[in-house]
């Protein structure tokens, strides 16, 4: 069951509540009679299993692929079937001097 927190409109005062999904709200404050309102929160969430970590997908043994991009969030000059996995193309070394002045390509 989840932990629900409220807090009092007139007092300030927080309460914690664990209630099904189902209980209605708690809407009066037992310290000073004021009104409860739900104060929200982040939530903490810890991923357990496979598929769920980068280096999950990776490799030839891996019985789950991972699920094909949407058309609209591949760029146009990216292939579509290329595989994540494959290495980009190298190029040979250039020399140290070259490396240092060049900024781009």
């Amino acid at each position: 069951m989840p932990t629900y927190e409220y807090e009092c409109q007139s007092c300030h005062q927080r309460v914690e509540a664990v209630q099904r999904f189902s209980d209605p709200a708690l809407t009066t404050c037992e310290a000073c009679g004021g009104e409860l309102r739900k104060v929200f929160s982040a939530v903490g969430i810890v991923f357990k299993g496979s598929g769920f970590y980068k280096n999950d997908s990776r490799g030839s043994s891996s019985s789950v692929t991972p699920p094909a991009a949407t058309p609209s969030s591949v760029p146009a000059s990216t292939p579509a079937s290329t595989p994540a996995s494959t290495p980009a193309p190298t190029r040979a070394p250039a020399s140290s001097t070259t490396a240092a002045t060049k900024t781009s390509d």
